[in-house]
């Protein structure tokens, strides 16, 4: 047994205490104090095997006044060889003391140990020759967390004992010390009890995510068809969390803004947040906890299928949140990471902290949901299910790799019976075809052991659809069909004008035939996006389906229509179509309704008036602003100024009304300027509709009494169900002192919450008035910055990639390289700013070759 004594934890300064172990090992991680300078026994970031924890015993005393803790554990392990050390991990922990202790049958004695440190690996080790051959065997009980009695030791203090719990991974155990309030039910199975807590004054903003939670818990029993191993699932709103949300098992933790909802005050878009966050959560006790990824290079089997249960479950248990409307969206967000050569493969090799850090990204979390919705559309649902099901039941409670996942879904498969047409290789003729079994491994493999992602040429001659693969990348002559080494199993669906029925084929070759049945007008692959990849069509291929759009845009679907608004885009930035080419398909946009291709058509064109604006290109800037204003002015126009409507319809109107306020579109500024009047006379005791918030306050705003008035608002706890469309409105402030007062308060803290801060900083670099303020804060203040979020964090990665995107002149650039190449070698190295780099040598190339083309094309369609 080893005994560790540890001291003065500082915490961050929260209205509640939260203590969670971090690791897959005994993570905890930068031991401070002890060690001297012996030699560090270990030198892989990997603890060894041979030393395996089997149990923990664990006293923990959170002081609230100093926002410390002291505390011991004691860890009985295995020791399956002779070994001279043990190490663990520990992270900013002052240890003063270790012994260890001999199993049962040894003669050994306590006897105290020297303690190591290895503070870049955050890990910590115990030197004692003792351990050569300690042997200690401890069967594991599978019992449920829960307090089993409470002592009073002192005036004012009392001791919580917890029962033993399921065998788990330790960065999965919390603790909350709080004077919260909380809400509770029991599932429709009648076993679990389910429990929201958060601050008492806003405890009646949990009952929206209780009765969620109840029914998504539900949900994933039936689904998974695994009861959940625990007695309960509490579900904590914590005031100040860097992250979105924790799947602690048993306790999982959120922003408030992540679980706390007011049916008078809340958005829609509110509303699907917090049910998708609670999906993702709820999700992870299966995938995540209850089985686990061996190692750090796999976290998209925990976050990518969290990810993919979102849809899964919201889905069934929500279905008027229409969640599939949004999906899509993620899938394009991924893609536009993926694209650029400093991406990675879903599953990679991670070697330090700051690495491990940097996997919790879009490829893990957005693409890794995507290949798997991509999948289950391939396999069926009823194969998928089955060996989702199968893997869970044979590796509960252990840790898994990649092809664990494969191994199971090939299994069901098989059982099944299915197969997937596809050409067969050796018969002459095009039109055989075969059924086989499918080898999901080696399918998936290609998309989950590479980066990036297949660009699928279409060429259609009379009824031969000639198709060709290659790897998509943007910068300069990224595209070779040449290219070695890129090859992916691409399960292919389409379309044509013929039959909408849907037709499946895998393409498994660097080219391929498919021969049709007859001739068509047009053809459309990737049918509804499930596929993670895009689709040039060659010679006049485009121009049919543009024909189509203007037509009849209804002849396929809004998820089709958004696809190839988002493809033609991409094929721009690849030089394989002209700019001139993508804005005549965007013409069919004045009669488009749906909420995917709307706000698709403006994903695309906004940020290309944005890189106008940061370039002063005055009057081309301006005509295309208009342009893009009379695309959806039609639509703009119709909107109610009221929360009337679908999930979709609310959305969709609070995107347009903000895009048009913020475009300054007079009618939506005028209107705008009416709410905001008579709110702030009323001293914000005038309810607004939610769903126009945001373009109400972003107005507002614009005056300095204004900002004023919403800044006291933004402090008061009465509105902190708006603090994000409030913090939205004070960052596209005119006025620099307020943006770089924003900021400079951002990270004192005393207003703006941590968590709050690296989007206040994204929000002024978007703001034409801010992005050189936001530039110059990071450079001055980047020390600070990563001392408060670390290296490798995804708020690291958030504020360099916002604040350096919608660059795209050379003197930027030069600034931009200078600055991060004079950091130490551990933060110019990190990935976000290769990411960054790339993304301003690609946004100079596109705007040197086609400003001049979409000038010209503004004049010929200008209205």
């Amino acid at each position: 047994m080893l005994s560790i004594f540890v001291i003065d934890f500082e915490v961050p300064r929260w209205e509640v205490v939260v203590l969670a172990l971090a690791s897959v090992a005994w993570c905890a991680g930068d031991a401070q104090g002890g060690g001297g300078s012996a030699q560090f026994p270990w030198d892989e970031v990997r603890l060894p095997k041979h030393v395996v924890p089997l149990h923990y015993r664990l006293l923990i005393h959170p002081n609230l006044t100093t926002l410390t803790f002291t505390g011991t554990v004691d860890i009985d392990v295995a020791v399956a060889q002779p070994t001279k050390a043990v190490v663990l991990h520990g992270k900013r922990l002052r240890v003063t003391g270790a012994a260890i202790e001999a199993g049962a049958g040894s003669t050994c004695a306590v006897r105290d140990v020297r303690l190591l440190q290895n503070p870049p690996r955050e890990q910590l080790a115990l030197d004692s020759l003792a351990f050569r051959n300690i042997s200690v065997k401890v069967q594991y009980p599978v019992m449920t967390l829960n307090v089993v009695k409470s002592v009073n030791i002192a005036s004012q203090l009392v001791e919580d004992h917890f029962d033993t719990s399921v065998k788990m991974s330790t960065y999965l155990v919390a603790f909350i010390v709080s004077d919260f309030k909380s809400i509770s039910k029991v599932t429709n199975h009648g076993v679990k009890v389910i429990s929201v807590y958060t601050v008492p004054e806003k405890i009646n903003q949990a009952h929206y995510a209780l009765d969620a939670a109840v029914k998504l818990l539900d949900f994933y029993e039936d689904y998974f068809s695994i009861p959940y191993p625990l007695p309960k699932q509490d579900l904590a709103a914590i005031p100040d969390f860097q992250s979105g949300a924790m799947e602690n098992w048993g306790l999982t933790t959120y922003r408030e803004s992540a679980l706390l909802y007011d049916p008078e005050k809340s958005s829609a878009s509110s509303r699907l947040w917090i049910t998708m966050v609670v999906a993702h959560e709820l999700a992870h006790q299966w995938f995540g906890n209850l089985v686990t990824m061996e190692w750090w290079n796999d976290l998209w089997l925990n976050e990518g299928f969290a990810k993919f249960m979102e849809l899964l479950s919201v889905n069934v248990t929500h279905p008027e949140l229409r969640v599939e409307d949004y999906f899509l969206r993620r899938c394009f967000d991924a893609m536009e990471v993926d694209a650029l050569n400093s991406s990675h493969p879903v599953s990679t090799p991670v070697e330090d902290p700051a690495q491990i850090l940097e996997m919790f990204d879009e490829v893990s979390y957005e693409k890794g949901s995507c290949i798997l919705n991509m999948l289950r559309d391939f396999l069926t649902a009823d194969v998928f299910k089955a060996g989702l099901v199968q893997y869970l039941r044979k590796y509960s409670y252990q840790n898994t790799k990649n092809e664990d996942l494969w191994d199971s879904l090939t299994n069901k498969s098989e059982l099944q019976g299915d197969g997937f047409c596809r050409r067969n290789q050796q018969s002459s003729s095009n039109a055989h075809w075969t059924k086989e079994t499918i080898d999901v491994k080696a399918m998936m493999d290609t998309w989950t052991l590479q980066k990036g992602f297949p660009l699928v040429t279409v060429t259609v001659s009379g009824k031969n659809v000639h198709l060709q693969q290659e790897h998509y990348r943007k910068g300069v002559d990224s595209l070779s069909p040449t290219e070695n080494g890129y090859l992916w199993h691409i399960p292919l669906t389409y379309i044509t004008s013929k039959s909408h029925s849907v037709q499946r084929f895998l393409m498994r070759t660097k080219t391929d035939v498919i021969i049709l049945p007859e001739e068509v007008e047009w053809v459309k692959f990737n049918v509804d996006m499930n596929g993670y990849y895009i689709v040039h069509y060659e010679n006049d291929g485009w121009d049919r389906l543009i024909n189509l759009l203007r037509e009849n845009h209804t002849m396929i679907s809004s998820n089709d229509r958004a696809s190839l608004i988002n493809n033609i885009f991409q094929l721009v930035r690849v030089k394989r179509l002209s700019i001139s080419k993508a804005f005549d398909l965007t013409l069919y946009m004045k009669r488009e309704t749906q909420i995917m291709p709307v706000l698709q058509g403006m994903n695309e064109l906004v940020p290309i008036y944005k890189l106008m604006e940061r370039r002063d290109m005055d009057d081309t800037e301006k005509q295309l602003k208009d342009y893009i204003v009379n695309l959806f002015k039609d639509l703009i126009d119709k909107q109610l100024w009221s929360d009337e409507g679908s999930v979709s319809e609310r959305m969709l109107r609070q995107s347009l009304l903000m895009f048009a306020c913020v475009r300054r579109y007079q009618p939506c500024v005028d209107k705008a300027e009416e709410y905001f009047s008579k709110w702030q006379k009323s001293n914000g005791t005038l309810r607004l509709p939610a769903d126009v918030k945001t373009a109400v306050y972003i107005v507002g705003a614009q005056t300095s009494e204004g900002w004023d008035f919403l800044l006291s608002k933004y402090q008061h706890h009465s509105f902190s169900v708006d603090k994000d469309k409030i913090a939205s409105a004070l960052s596209l402030t005119r006025n620099k002192d307020k943006l770089q007062w924003l900021m400079e308060e951002g990270l004192r803290g005393d207003i703006i919450k941590t968590q709050d801060f690296p989007y206040i900083i994204v929000s002024v670099a978007r703001n034409p008035s801010g992005y050189h303020l936001a530039w110059t804060f990071l450079r001055e203040n980047w020390e600070k910055l990563i001392e408060k979020f670390e290296l490798g964090s995804s708020s690291i990665a958030g504020i360099v990639t916002g604040v350096t995107n919608q660059y795209s002149t050379r003197p930027q650039l030069a600034q931009v390289k200078e600055f991060f190449s004079s950091l130490e070698e551990k933060s110019a190295q990190l990935r976000c700013i290769q990411q960054a780099i790339e993304t301003i040598e690609d946004n100079i190339e596109w705007m040197d070759r086609y400003s001049e083309e979409i000038k010209m094309w503004l004049q010929k369609n200008q209205p």
